[in-house]
């Protein structure tokens, strides 16, 4: 059976250069209050959510589920809106927010790298993406204080991570599109 993430590469993509610029403002921003970096989280994984629900509609559309997509954009929704509605929440719960949500996001997408191998070849980067991911939220969970003091520089790097392997995956997978539809 075929998945249908090869015909929502853009999708991909678009969700890893959007990682890609919130790592980088996380990063170029040391300083930056506690609140703003909340809203920038928000804003970034509201949208990467949408994208991730998006590319799961489409699939689904065909027959082709893809719901460790559709479920992680669901949850992006939600962690998102709760980071733009309540940015005053104390930081220690939103870093529980976060980690939470990156330890989730990081097990989908060892989930969605299983179902990809029957799309493309060497979906280990999608599987280190996971586990880097989930490795991350567990460190942030276990370390609050330090979390919460390196919330900037963490947050950013995962997320530039992130962004750079969704977008590495998002190539293979218009490759492989391009190879099916070839002889069309």
């Amino acid at each position: 059976m075929y998945s249908g993430l090869p015909r929502n590469w853009r999708v991909l993509g678009a969700r890893g250069v959007l990682a890609i610029l919130f790592g980088c403002f996380a990063l170029t921003r040391p300083g930056m209050a506690l609140p703003v970096l909340v809203l920038g989280f928000g804003v970034a994984v509201l949208l990467s959510g949408i994208l991730a629900i998006v590319a799961g509609v489409h699939a689904g559309e065909n027959d082709e589920r893809s719901w460790p997509l559709t479920s992680e954009g669901v949850i992006a929704v939600a962690v998102g809106l709760l980071a733009l509605l309540r940015p005053e929440a104390a930081a220690r719960l939103w870093l529980y927010v976060v980690a939470g949500f990156v330890f989730v996001s990081g097990i989908l997408h060892i989930f969605a790298a299983i179902k990809l191998r029957r799309d493309i070849r060497d979906e280990l980067v999608l599987i280190v993406n996971g586990v880097l991911t989930a490795a991350f939220g567990v460190l942030m969970i276990l370390l609050p204080w330090a979390g919460l003091l390196s919330l900037a520089p963490l947050v950013g790097a995962s997320s530039l991570c992130f962004g750079v392997l969704l977008v590495v995956v998002a190539f293979r997978l218009r490759a492989r599109w391009r190879a099916r539809h070839a002889g069309n």
